[in-house]
Formats: structure tokens, sequence, C-alpha cells
């Protein structure tokens, strides 16, 4: 199973808590299966992200890649083992909570 840094794991955790506080068990729902498909796709294809989110173009990074997973945005490394780095909601302001 793919790990997570320190950041993304805070990211999942901030997202299924606001599930939870609003009860939302279809959410959580969903948002533990994008991660496992996240997983699934960068275990099997470690370098077929994209650079960045096409509206995000500017926060491409060497040795990072992007993946869309049910309703996120998932930010790996592409290093041997790729590690998520970053979790965000499609509709998030990305280079905000990237800062």
């Amino acid at each position: 199973m793919i790990g997570f840094s320190a950041r993304a794991a805070r990211q999942f955790k901030e997202l299924r808590q606001h599930y939870e506080d609003r009860e939302r068990p279809e959410a959580i729902r969903g948002l533990i299966a994008a991660m496992e498909a996240a997983a699934r796709k960068i275990e099997s294809t470690p370098s077929g992200g994209l650079a960045a989110p096409r509206p995000y173009s500017h926060l491409a990074r060497p040795g990072r890649a992007w993946i869309k997973a049910g309703r996120y945005w998932v930010t790996y490394s592409t290093g041997h083992p790729p590690l998520i780095v970053g979790v965000f909601y499609e509709t998030a302001d990305i280079p905000r909570r990237l800062g």
C-alpha cells in the first residue's frame, strides 16, 4: 500500500472530519474509495500522472505528479516508493492550500 506524507495524512484526516461533522457517511465512503483508487493507479503506473491539474500548471514540480481520483486531486512523489503528498477536494483552492 502506498504511504502518505504527514501533510497528506493531515489533509485526509481533515476532509474525513469535515464529513463526519456534517454527518455525511456517503462522502466518507467516497473519500476512502477515491484514496484506494488513487493508490491503485499510482502503484500500477507511478509515472502516469499529470505534471499538475490543468488550471494550475504553475504547480508542476520535478518528482511530483497529479491524478484525479473520484472528486479529489491527489499529488504524489514519483520516486521509489511513491508517496502521496497531497489530497484536495476538486473545488478547493489548491494553490492556497499548498502554501
